[in-house]
């Protein structure tokens, strides 16, 4: 496929995350100029590299955007509140970050002449129906404020793309893991909290039976797609102007056979405690990944051994 993109000029929202920093760092490797907005309340200026990338401190919800994404092609948007917990004991702060703060970044970009948006969506707009894999065509059942406020991210760039013509690919993610995801936060990930934990010689807490299964996909594979999204050529005449696509591995996997991977791996033998399940958490996620692939070419690299060994050689575990 064609590289279309008039210019290699990207602001990442959220770039000093977990997430955005491996988006940030894949395409200052592949040419990109790069400028990173973050307030750094769940992000870290360690995460980004030593030079390459203009950094900005700003919240979305309340920055003027124009002077950053002025000059850009392109703008991928992966700042929100990423807890789904946290967005139903503050449904509030969920909406003004999640949904207002999305679509001040959204209208900042249309009002600097952005070709495309690439931005995050989530696995959890599919909720708890049955069915699996997750396909972008199932009907969502969103069952927390965060799966709403995503949902409705995906509505708001559907407006954009018919109204102003903005371009834009909604990413959903399903459970990303990797380097740099803090195991001290709250919004931190099932692997990295259980890693964290059995390498401390302590004990893990699984909410529910540990039969739910997750579909976990390395954050470097998260990069990539992110990148080839942006690198897409132009849609073709009739081709709609908004794309939603899943991120996974396409591989189900339990909590239970994770905790095993990961005492095989660590030469550990703890076993779980059981806690009733969270409100708002779902039983079993698979992504059906083939129209990424048939749209960018992207497939997953990084198997969860290969992933998880990557995790514990890193910085991230010391």
């Amino acid at each position: 496929m064609s590289n279309l993109t008039p210019s290699k000029n990207v602001v990442v929202t959220g770039g000093a995350g977990f997430i955005g920093s491996h988006v940030v760092r894949e395409l200052l490797a592949t040419g990109y100029t790069v400028a990173v907005v973050d307030n750094l309340s769940s992000g870290y200026r360690h995460n980004l590299p030593d030079a390459g990338e203009a950094f900005h401190e700003l919240d979305i919800r309340d920055a003027d955007l124009g002077p950053v994404m002025a000059g850009a092609s392109s703008v991928v948007h992966l700042a929100a509140l990423v807890s789904v917990p946290l967005s139903i004991e503050n449904p509030e702060l969920n909406a003004a970050i999640n949904i207002h703060g999305t679509e001040r970044v959204f209208e900042a970009a249309r009002a600097a002449g952005v070709r495309r948006v690439v931005y995050a969506s989530s696995a959890a707009v599919y909720g708890d129906a049955p069915g699996l894999p997750k396909r972008e065509t199932d009907p969502p059942a969103p069952q927390s404020p965060y799966a709403e406020a995503k949902l409705a991210n995906e509505l708001v760039a559907a407006r954009l793309a018919q109204v102003y013509g903005l371009e834009s690919v909604g990413l959903r993610f399903f459970n990303v893991f990797g380097e740099r995801q803090d195991p001290s936060s709250m919004y931190s990930g099932v692997i990295s909290i259980f890693a964290d934990r059995l390498q401390a010689g302590k004990g893990i807490t699984v909410f529910g039976d540990g039969e739910q299964t997750r579909d976990f996909v390395d954050a470097s594979d998260v990069a990539r797609a992110v990148r080839l999204c942006l690198e897409r050529e132009a849609p073709g005449s009739g081709e709609e102007l908004c794309k939603v696509f899943n991120v996974g591995r396409g591989e189900q996997v339990s909590l239970l056979q994770l905790i095993k991977t990961l005492n095989q791996l660590l030469g550990t033998s703890v076993e779980p405690s059981f806690e009733p399940a969270r409100p708002g958490d779902i039983k079993h996620s698979l992504a059906d990944v083939t129209p990424l692939g048939s749209w960018t070419g992207w497939s997953a690299e990084v198997d969860l051994p290969q992933g998880l060994g990557r995790l514990f050689d890193s910085s991230s575990f010391d």
